[in-house]
């Protein structure tokens, strides 16, 4: 009982915390010039197990998804705008699943959010580390394909 007491959303980012703002929010180390955007705040703790990302976050809670009546009014987009227009960005990741969904959630957001003059980046699609050839689906490969960068 006393952890549902606890736990709460932070103000700013809309993650899972039990202080507000949260420690992500809260650390002046962090690049505030980055902003990560997530469906889920799980999805916060998968990229900070990376140690490859060291900006801030927004939580969305949720994808865009018509079939269940889950629309842009439903996500915390209004908050990420005004995000935006106050602290100025220099980058706007957005980092939903590679499905229907998130690439909806993606392609929403980056039309809404690419007039204000910020960059808005998408995770890199590809073949997972180890994987081979021969058991990538189509589609994986499509986008590891136009994904794929000098060396």
């Amino acid at each position: 009982m006393a952890l549902k007491e606890r736990v709460r959303l932070c103000s700013r980012c809309f993650a899972i915390t039990e202080d507000d703002p949260c420690s992500i929010c809260g650390d002046t180390r962090r690049d505030a010039s980055i902003i990560c955007v997530v469906g889920e705040a799980k999805d916060v703790f998968a990229i900070e197990r990376t140690s490859a990302y060291h900006g801030r976050y927004h939580v969305l809670g949720g994808l865009i998804s018509p079939m269940d009546g889950i629309g842009p009014s439903q996500l915390r987009v209004r908050e990420l705008i005004e995000r935006v227009t106050a602290e100025s960005p220099a980058e706007v990741v957005i980092a939903t699943n590679p499905n229907a969904e998130g690439e909806a959630t993606a392609l929403y957001l980056s039309r809404l959010l690419t007039p204000s003059g910020v960059n808005v980046t998408r995770l890199a699609y590809g073949l997972p580390i180890g994987g081979d050839l021969d058991y990538a689906d189509e589609n994986t490969l499509a986008r590891a394909i136009e994904g794929r960068r000098s060396l």
